[in-house]
Parts: structure tokens; C-alpha cells; sequence
């Protein structure tokens, strides 16, 4: 495996592990900010249809831009500044906005992270090689969901938050790897 794909990897992991914390109580948040079932699915569609649209019309930008791995790290500052967004949400409208700044993040992250991924992998072993990604979203989420139901309970939201953020900022870090990384790869040829 190359070390390219290892720090994308790593990348993956802390954002993953960052949402993974709050996945599955999100609902009981918007219950205790005044939400109900409705407004959990409006914010839920609100981050969907928002990252689904920017997708669309951004990819095709992407495909153009020379340098994915910079729009990697501005989707991930993007992305924490969502999560930090979370500690302050006071109100069903709130959690909106924060749930655009995310969709924006996750949307300028998607594609160029996808792109980056694919370009690195070793010929011959795509499915192994996207296999390990799959593995690793799948396994730290489902970890990461006991971890997030805990320190909520005892902690509380803004504890939660704060470590969902500090994982973004490690997930931020680890992109800054990548660049650097590409740029002794430039160097070489």
C-alpha cells in the first residue's frame, strides 16, 4: 500500500471516528435543544440534499483542479468548524445552519478525497485496496457510536462536541501530511 493512501487513510479515520461519536444520538440532540422527530429529519435532509447538490456541480470543477489535496484540507477545515459549530447550537435553527457548513465541508471533501484515493491505489488491487477503506469507515463508526452514547450520558453534548471537534483538527493535521507528501512527489519526477 502507498503511504499516500496510508495518510488518507488516517485522514478518514478521525473524521469518521469524529461523526461516528454522534451518529446515532443525533436525535436525542435535537430533542434536547426543543426538536422534534420532524426537525430531525428536516436537519438530516438539510445535509444531504445540501452536500448532494454541491456534489453535483462541484465534481466537475474537480475533475479540472490540479491540486485535490488542498481542497481535502479546506473541506476539513470546513468540517470543523461544523463540528465545532455543534457546542454552540442554541436552537432548532442553529443546528441548520451548522448542518450546511457541513454539508458544504463534506461536499468540497467528497470527490477530491475519492479522487485522490483512486489515483493511488496499486494496479491490480482496487477492490482490496478500497475493501480497507470500507473496513476501516465501517469498523471506527460502529466504535466510535459506543464511545459517542457514553461520554454524552456521562459528559454531556458539549463534551462530546469538543472531542468530535479536536478528531476534525487531527483529521486536518493528517491532511496537511498529504500535501507535503505530494509535493516530494512532484519533486521526484
Amino acid at each position: 500500500m502507498r503511504k499516500t493512501l496510508l495518510i488518507l487513510l488516517w485522514t478518514s479515520f478521525f473524521i469518521n471516528l469524529a461523526a461516528g461519536l454522534f451518529g446515532p444520538i443525533y436525535a436525542v440532540f435535537v430533542g434536547e435543544i426543543g426538536g422534534n422527530l420532524i426537525n430531525v429529519g428536516v436537519a438530516f435532509s438539510i445535509f444531504s440534499i445540501f452536500t448532494g447538490v454541491i456534489i453535483f456541480f462541484i465534481s466537475k470543477w474537480e475533475d479540472r483542479f490540479k491540486h485535490q489535496e488542498k481542497l481535502l484540507i479546506i473541506s476539513r477545515t470546513i468540517i470543523c468548524f461544523g463540528f465545532l459549530g455543534y457546542v454552540f447550537i442554541q436552537n432548532i435553527y442553529h443546528l441548520y445552519a451548522v448542518q450546511m457548513i457541513l454539508g458544504i465541508g463534506f461536499a468540497i471533501g467528497t470527490p477530491a478525497y475519492q479522487s485522490l484515493y483512486s489515483k493511488n491505489l496499486k494496479k491490480g488491487k482496487y477492490a482490496s485496496e478500497w475493501g480497507i477503506w470500507e473496513s476501516m469507515a465501517n469498523i471506527t463508526t460502529g466504535i466510535s457510536a459506543i464511545i459517542g452514547g457514553y461520554i454524552a450520558e456521562i459528559y454531556g453534548f458539549k463534551t462530546l462536541f469538543i472531542i468530535m471537534f479536536i478528531f476534525s483538527i487531527f483529521s486536518l493535521i493528517v491532511s496537511l501530511f498529504l500535501v507535503k507528501k505530494i509535493k516530494m512527489l512532484n519533486q521526484k519526477a
